[in-house]
């Protein structure tokens, strides 16, 4: 499906969609804790019905509603999401389950080392067979080492598994950690779920004068709360917020947490360096554009606001750089290649290097045609871009928005754009 966006403004307000993020992990804790917890969650998207449907297959198995084996493992299709494969890959492991994963589109070539390695060396076989990873053995605890400059994903899977195992387990991981925050809402999700972890630095394994987090869980059983209720979803929030900093009327997202753990929260500084005006009250926030200036951003922590960050970026004046963005090389895209091919092709000025960006800002985008290259966060920024533009702009793919956002293209409507999808 394409998108066919012509210049247009947006303004206004809507609520943020329940954070992917989130809902993940409460997913996974809900699933295998005591008790029986309404878990409130007002959207979706492709990668949570993932995670469900892999959930609801474990489940029956876990519970003898059906079975699974060495010669007919259970199959797990995970789609495009890697927050699926990450975290069930240890969760399943850990009960002992043989499964199929199976990969759509780049998942497979995500990488998965060092978490695969880490598993074997604690009871676990791996193998890929036509782009699907086949899992047997049951995960032992222990000890646990993975690097901080590789995804959150395989800790967040590590702490998930671990109240599931029969031993206690430590996973020690190398400072400095990137995305950092995320590791923030695993640690509160399981808490939540009453499992406390215990969290502090020390020396490393190896004698190397290395530092390393370690998050230390003695197993308790997980007792689900009788509500959870799935936050509102900064990364997606971050889209609308760019939004309004593009434009003089402002654009406000209600339903958020001001205070949360999410790492995305970072949008509303990043927005004001670049001299956009934010206003905060209860659950609202509000972009509005400003006295416009470059900036220079360090994302190590927060990857995913690259892109809008960069639709930002292509209307200000001056260079803005952004660096510690190496992880978006492994996301749906390449991302940092994807988003200089989306600026450029809208007659855009950006250049990326191996884990930077630079943006040139113009007077006004061209118009002109963006591959989304099935990567929801790309046709999203080039769909900012399209109000800049000075004729229309044809998004290729745009049907990709529903890995995490499935009615973003009728919000961008209702506040204003003006799309047409064929």
């Amino acid at each position: 499906m394409d998108a066919r966006v012509r210049p247009s403004r947006l303004s206004g307000a809507l609520p943020a969609v329940a954070s992917k993020s989130m809902a993940h992990r409460a997913l996974v804790l809900a699933t295998f804790a005591t008790g029986r917890c309404e878990l409130v969650c007002d959207t979706t998207s492709q990668d949570i019905e993932a995670t469900k449907a892999c959930l609801a297959t474990l489940w029956q198995v876990a519970h003898g509603l059906a079975a699974a084996s060495e010669q007919e493992p259970a199959i797990l299709d995970c789609a495009e999401s890697g927050s699926t494969l990450r975290f069930l890959l240890p969760v399943t492991c850990a009960l002992g389950i043989p499964a199929r994963f199976v990969c759509h589109g780049r998942l497979a070539d995500r990488p998965l080392h060092p978490l695969d390695e880490q598993l074997g060396l604690h009871g676990v076989t791996l193998s890929w067979e036509d782009r699907q990873l086949l899992a047997r053995g049951r995960l032992r605890g222990g000890t646990f080492v993975v690097p901080g400059n590789v995804s959150s994903q395989f800790v967040t899977g590590l702490l998930l598994a671990a109240p599931l195992l029969d031993e206690p387990t430590e996973v020690l991981v190398k400072r400095p950690v990137e995305s950092r925050p995320y590791l923030d809402l695993t640690l509160r999700a399981l808490e939540q779920f009453g499992q406390r972890v215990l969290v502090d630095v020390v020396d490393g394994p190896h004698g190397d004068g290395a530092t390393y987090e370690r998050f230390f869980v003695d197993p308790a059983p997980l007792v689900a709360p009788s509500t959870y209720v799935v936050e509102g979803d900064w990364s997606n929030a971050a889209i609308w917020l760019a939004a309004g900093a593009m434009e003089r009327e402002g654009l406000t997202v209600t339903g958020l947490d001001l205070a949360s753990a999410q790492g995305d929260r970072a949008i509303l500084a990043a927005l004001a360096s670049f001299g956009t005006r934010i206003a905060r009250k209860g659950d609202a926030a509000r972009a509005t554009k400003d006295a416009m200036r470059a900036t220079t951003l360090d994302v190590s922590a927060t990857p995913d606001l690259v892109p809008p960050l960069a639709a930002v970026a292509t209307t200000v004046p001056g260079l803005t750089r952004i660096t510690g963005a190496g992880r978006l090389r492994i996301k749906e895209s390449d991302r940092l290649a994807a988003i200089t091919a989306a600026i450029q092709a809208l007659g855009g000025h950006a250049h990326a290097g191996v884990d930077s960006l630079v943006i040139e800002g113009v007077e006004r985008l061209t118009g002109g045609t963006v591959d989304a290259q099935n990567d929801h966060r790309i046709a999203m920024m080039a769909a900012l871009m399209a109000t800049h533009a000075a004729d229309e702009v044809t998004i290729v793919g745009a049907e990709c928005v529903a890995k995490s956002y499935p009615t973003f293209w009728d919000d961008y409507a209702m506040l204003g754009g003006d799309v047409t999808l064929a």
